[in-house]
């Protein structure tokens, strides 16, 4: 439990939480920074008016490979993206302390920018593929403290594909349920009481997608117990993010999306 340093960033979304995405507006400003992945991109907006200003902190969306991506509009990495990513980023700049670049840094398997970001976030992991080097990569990124937070994957068929790209990673890895108690649910949000984020395609139906039925909260730890993955599975907190703005979509799924994305954020920056 964090009571000292989580109660600085202790804040509350409550009614006003609309109203405050609402403000988070996009604006032109000269070429799009991200412009070259766009065609790889779910959602692609405009740059912010501030797209040049730095922070101590910039959300890392995972570039990766798959299978999936030949013949489609997009890639399955960027699923959501980069619309839900900032529409995250502008909550989380907005409502806590954390100094915050104001659009995600896009960064590739391949590439060892990734230690330059030590939270990252990736979609639809129970289709990705990694190449041996990429897997070597992430496994030094979690040796030298990496966070990575992955969703909207879904079905034993999916876990069985992300969990081989894991052990790829790390042969001993293996996947816990989180407690109600886990630190990472407490660190700035209480979120004991959690429920499902559906897709925006079955938010008005079931909230099942492609038969994953039960709602986790997984995680893959370190040696010293430190959470090094955070897993939501059989859900879809990107489109918490991505939808937070349309009125179609359920305030309190976004709420839970949003809540639970600035808890892991803390809890890496933290841990």
């Amino acid at each position: 439990m964090l009571s000292a340093r989580g109660a600085r960033y202790r804040i509350a979304l409550g009614a006003g939480f609309l109203l405050l995405l609402a403000g988070w507006g996009y604006g032109q400003a000269g070429g799009r920074v991200w412009a070259r992945y766009e065609h790889e991109m779910q959602d692609a907006v405009d740059d912010p008016p501030d797209v040049d200003r730095k922070g101590e902190f910039a959300l890392g969306r995972l570039r990766y490979r798959s299978p999936m991506d030949r013949g489609r509009f997009y890639s399955r990495w960027g699923i959501d993206c980069n619309k839900g990513d900032r529409l995250f980023i502008g909550i989380l700049h907005r409502l806590t302390r954390v100094d915050t670049a104001p659009i995600e840094t896009i960064v590739d398997v391949s590439s060892d920018a990734m230690f330059d970001h030590p939270f990252l976030f990736a979609v639809s992991v129970g289709d990705w593929r990694l190449a041996p080097a990429e897997a070597a990569r992430l496994r030094r990124y979690f040796d030298r403290g990496g966070f990575l937070f992955v969703d909207d994957f879904h079905n034993d068929r999916e876990w069985s594909i992300f969990m081989d790209g894991m052990r790829m990673i790390d042969p001993e890895s293996h996947a816990v349920e989180l407690e109600d108690t886990d630190q990472a649910f407490s660190v700035v949000f209480p979120l004991k009481e959690r429920f499902r984020v559906p897709g925006a395609n079955v938010v008005h139906g079931s909230g099942i997608e492609r038969g994953g039925i039960e709602p986790h909260w997984r995680a893959i730890l370190d040696g010293k117990g430190r959470i090094m993955v955070a897993i939501s599975f059989n859900q879809d907190i990107g489109d918490g993010w991505e939808f937070a703005d349309e009125p179609q979509y359920p305030e309190k799924y976004s709420s839970m999306a949003m809540r639970l994305g600035v808890n892991y954020v803390m809890y890496a920056m933290t841990h």
